[in-house]
């Protein structure tokens, strides 16, 4: 009842601001912006009292609130707000390599390593040739583009469609306390394909770009040295400024929260500058700095981030939600839905055979319950997209968060049936606890 009536303020509040204020001012996108932080989190936190992740209520929260519903935030807002989407999308980039601590990825690496090989490769196999086969029926692909264009937007699409959500599986292992092989499997699982995944998309994105060229952008420029350097630069970029991160961390340790938020700026102006890809760029910014600081100062810096990102990523999915085409979602049902299902049949496939591969008959029986999740690293690699294509990029993310939303409600559920059925869910010890929500 509570956020309801801070709702309706929040709703009375903003009408009266539009109603005295002068069109066009810096006023009214400074509330906007801050209507945006108090009102999707509101929804947010409204919609996990029924059991539903908060993402889809800050996505939902844009839509209600957006252009073409109530008008609180107009296109206008939206557009001088495009900034925050940037630095949202540069913050998910470190944060998922900052996740990544390669103790654990080492305690069960072979595992781990022939799971995610076999699951990504089976994956984005089957989606990349379902989108092939859909074609220019799809609202992202041309029919005059020829069939470069074609194979350039379904190695796109299915780049982004294998992602994992590793905040829904940390967050449901918190919660059942689950422990054993299923599930210390699936976290290392879902924390690792996030890099394997950001690479996958870096070079597909690079590969479109030459294939199909953006408007505006000189195809010339766009060569294969261009696209070496564009990812192997990012690996060079990002691993100086995770030790710069680390240097930070080690001698000095004051204003963190200010300085997430820096790193994460002048990780995206110097990627643009150096043209390398801005994604892989942070991604291993995170993870060295993770890896290289003293385990307490790396959590410290990372907990630091998080609360940083916070209000940045309510924003974010708001304007993402603010900006939903529902035609556009409308007309591409008759594809979402095969690409959920073959999506899961891509996962429970691959995870089996790679439970095969690795001499693990139960991960390989249970993990892909795990795997089906989606949530901010897919989109905000949908935003990247559009953000490179300003129109058939748009119309592929609205394609995605019909595929998000479907997978972001099945996923938990599945997760929790597959713990169970393993056997998983109990007690943990003390100090396994205190790791467990630390991660």
């Amino acid at each position: 009842m509570r956020r309801l009536i801070v709702l309706l303020i929040l709703l009375g509040a903003s009408a009266l601001v539009r109603l005295l204020g002068e069109p066009g001012s810096g006023a009214q996108w400074l509330m906007t912006f801050g209507f945006l932080i108090l009102g999707a989190y509101s929804v947010g936190e409204l919609v996990s009292r029924i059991g539903l992740p908060k993402i889809i209520g800050y996505l939902a929260a844009g839509f209600v609130f957006g252009p073409r519903v109530l008008g609180v935030v107009t296109s206008d807002a939206a557009h001088r707000l495009a900034p925050v989407s940037g630095l949202a999308i540069a913050l998910i980039a470190f944060l998922a390599g900052a996740e990544l601590r390669w103790s654990e990825v080492r305690s069960r690496g072979p595992t781990i390593a022939k799971l995610l090989g076999a699951e990504i490769t089976v994956t984005f196999v089957l989606l990349a040739g379902a989108t092939a086969l859909f074609g220019d029926a799809l609202p992202f692909i041309r029919a005059s583009g020829g069939l470069a264009e074609l194979a350039a937007f379904s190695l796109l699409f299915a780049s982004i469609a294998v992602v994992h959500s590793p905040a829904v599986t940390m967050a449901l292992l918190s919660e059942t306390r689950a422990e054993g092989p299923v599930a210390r499997t699936t976290l290392g699982v879902v924390l690792v394909s996030d890099v394997a995944v950001v690479l996958l998309f870096s070079g597909a994105l690079a590969l479109a770009r030459v294939l199909a060229p953006p408007s505006g952008l000189d195809a010339t420029g766009s060569t294969v040295g261009a696209v070496i350097w564009e990812i192997a630069g990012a690996a060079i970029v990002g691993a100086a400024l995770g030790a710069l991160v680390a240097l930070y961390l080690r001698f000095l340790k004051q204003e963190l929260f200010l300085f997430a938020l820096v790193m994460a700026f002048l990780g995206s102006l110097l990627a643009r500058a150096l043209h390398v890809e801005v994604l892989l760029t942070l991604l291993t910014a995170g993870f060295v700095a993770e890896n290289v600081s003293p385990r307490e100062i790396g959590d410290g810096f990372r907990h630091a981030m998080e609360r940083a990102a916070t209000p940045v990523f309510v924003v974010f999915f708001a304007l993402a939600g603010a900006e939903l085409s529902p035609a556009s979602i409308a007309a591409s049902w008759t594809f979402v839905i095969p690409i959920v299902v073959l999506r899961i049949v891509g996962i429970r496939v691959g995870t089996w055979l790679g439970g095969r591969w690795a001499s693990a008959p139960v991960e390989g029986r249970y993990v892909w319950m795990g795997l089906v999740s989606q949530a901010g690293v897919a989109i905000g690699l949908a935003s990247a997209v559009a953000q490179a294509y300003p129109e058939r990029g748009v119309a592929m993310r609205d394609v995605f968060f019909a595929v998000i939303a479907v997978n972001e409600l099945l996923g938990p559920i599945l997760f929790r049936v597959g713990l169970t059925r393993a056997g998983e869910i109990g007690a943990l010890p003390q100090s396994e606890t205190t790791e467990a929500v630390a991660h």
